[in-house]
């Protein structure tokens, strides 16, 4: 018997922790690059048309649907999952076709009553998939009641800043009922993930370098700065994100991920119990300590019902940004590094705001995404017990 190869081990991973096929998973370098094959196949397969999405998001979220020559349509989120609110999803006589709706689990919230509600207004335009973003909440999925995975196509990163500590790769999950439902879709965009190459040497190289690199760079502060805005300029340092990513551009052509990165990726996966097991732990102590002044710190209903998730940020949204950097001041000093997500919209902010489709008339019609952008805060989950005390403590003599 042969030795599994490492895209092989890494699917396995996947499947048996979402209780799939592993024919069904594709590694990628970045997510970003399995959403650009996404929706490069849509428009092959069906042409020119938009994608629902929403201006609570990153850029690269983004960036593939203009690379893939399809336009971004922002529709309102629902303040209690963050996700889009399907009552405003319609479509009137002279829109372009919608090709795809995503479906983002901001933060991690999986809400399935929420989801079942987008995915049935989806259903009600003529040939739009539902496009799953778990890049927050990678292996866990949105569940129809028979505990199917509900959406056309699953969208999960390993990268930077998400729930793994591989800081590089993703993967794309294909629902094997496309193959019914559009299979001029489902042929393409197989073909497409399956043909990707491999990284270069180079990015082989760097991608291994990046925590040291970040551990140095940091360590120099200004100085620390500087290098590794130079590494960037000479291909020594990958990015997060690229300058080329925040003006509606992708940074290489769609890749699949190295061999190093699968194997660790793999080994993430398998650990991954752990990990989740930790941030529901922090979760529910934010729950306890802070919910009595919830509608206060704003905080979202998808975040406090139910069972705790394993939530990559704990979201709390405050009246305006000046109470918002207030709060995240305090929670820092507290010890815990707070964050901007999603302030500004389109994070970390577009250089070319006319390339995404952003103007006047987008903010007008999306007040609550406008609101929720200006006071937002994101409280870290990966704590100890007591941390996660002292930033509730710090919150409360906030308010």
């Amino acid at each position: 018997m042969t030795e599994a190869t490492s895209t092989e081990r890494l699917r396995e991973a996947l499947a048996n922790r979402t209780g799939t096929s592993p024919r069904d998973w594709y590694p990628v370098f970045k997510a970003r690059y399995g959403m650009l094959e996404t929706f490069s196949a849509l428009r092959k397969a069906h042409g020119s048309g938009v994608v629902r999405t929403q201006l609570f998001t990153c850029c690269t979220a983004v960036d593939p649907i203009i690379v893939a020559g399809l336009k971004p349509r922002y529709e309102e989120i629902d303040p209690r999952t963050l996700s889009i609110d399907a009552s405003t999803l319609r479509e009137s006589r002279g829109d372009a076709p919608t090709r795809a709706v995503m479906l983002q689990h901001t933060f991690g919230i999986i809400d399935n009553a929420a989801d079942l509600h987008l995915a049935e207004a989806t259903r009600k335009l003529p040939g739009a998939l539902l496009v799953e973003d778990c890049a927050h909440c990678v292996a866990r999925m949105s569940r129809a009641d028979d505990g199917s995975p509900r959406a056309d196509v699953s969208v999960h990163s390993f990268g930077v800043e998400k729930i793994l500590s591989t800081r590089f790769g993703g993967a794309i999950w294909v629902n094997p009922r496309l193959a019914e439902t559009d299979p001029a879709v489902d042929t393409e965009l197989r073909g497409r993930l399956e043909a990707l190459p491999r990284p270069d040497r180079r990015l082989d190289a760097i991608t291994r370098a990046y925590i040291n690199e970040n551990r140095v760079f940091s360590r120099l502060g200004s100085l620390g700065g500087n290098m590794r805005r130079g590494f960037t300029g000479i291909g020594l340092y990958e990015p997060p994100i690229a300058d080329v990513e925040r003006a509606g551009g992708l940074a290489y052509a769609s890749m699949k991920p190295t061999e190093w990165i699968e194997r660790k990726a793999a080994e993430a996966i398998s650990a991954l119990s752990s990990n989740e097991n930790g941030r529901r732990h922090v979760v529910a102590i934010y729950r306890e300590r802070l919910g009595d002044v919830a509608d206060r710190l704003g905080i979202p209903a998808g975040a406090m019902t139910g069972r705790p998730q394993p939530l990559l940020r704990f979201p709390l949204f405050m009246d305006n940004t000046e109470r918002a950097e207030q709060v995240l001041g305090a929670v820092r000093e507290a010890g815990g590094y707070a964050e901007r997500w999603y302030r500004p919209e389109l994070f970390p902010g577009v250089t070319d705001p006319a390339r995404y489709g952003v103007d006047g008339d987008v903010h007008a019609r999306l007040e609550t995404t406008g609101r929720l952008v200006a006071g937002a805060v994101c409280l870290p989950t990966e704590l100890s017990e007591r941390t996660a005390h002292a930033v509730a403590d710090a919150v409360l003599r906030s308010l």
